[in-house]
């Protein structure tokens, strides 16, 4: 489904998954070349050490390049499923504040995508994302393997990611 930022965002912002955990999408960038997301610390995702869950974290970081490359292929007319294959967390510092991040896809990623679906009918690609406390310090580096590729003949679109 085709849909505008704005709508994105505030469907995204009270998403249960996401609202419950306080994951909240500060704005998608024109196009959706990127997103802005703030992980806001509360009793709602606070552990035992006073800092934010790491399944809370974890989750913050799993949607949004999906949803990045689903919205903008979309736009250019391809018909695909996208998915997070894999991905991979380091926990670098305890989150006692609220955390941010942020992901940009350059136009070389997206054209790179735009390529190997042309040709091969799939995409993979390993992108990373860094989590940033209020201070500005590394609290987890995480690696999102985003998984592409062309529909089937007679396969139904669905709006899950």
């Amino acid at each position: 489904m085709v849909v505008s930022e704005n709508l994105l965002k505030w469907a995204m912002r009270f998403y249960p998954p996401l609202f419950f955990q306080r994951i909240w999408v500060k704005e998608f960038d024109k196009g959706f070349t990127g997103v802005h997301v703030k992980i806001s610390k509360s009793f709602l995702n606070t552990n035992y050490n006073n800092s934010i869950f790491g399944g809370t974290i974890f989750s913050a970081s799993d949607p949004f390049y999906a949803l990045l490359f689903d919205q903008i292929l979309k736009r250019k007319g391809f018909k695909v499923r996208v998915w997070l294959k894999s991905a991979n967390i380091q926990y670098l510092k305890p989150g006692r504040t609220n955390l941010y991040f942020r992901i940009s896809l350059s136009e070389t990623d997206i054209k790179e995508a735009e390529e190997a679906l042309n040709t091969v009918g799939k995409f993979v690609k390993a992108f990373p994302l860094e989590i940033l406390n209020s201070k500005g310090e590394l609290c987890a580096s995480v690696i999102n393997e985003v998984y592409l590729r062309n529909l089937f003949s007679g396969e139904e679109q669905t709006v899950a990611y």
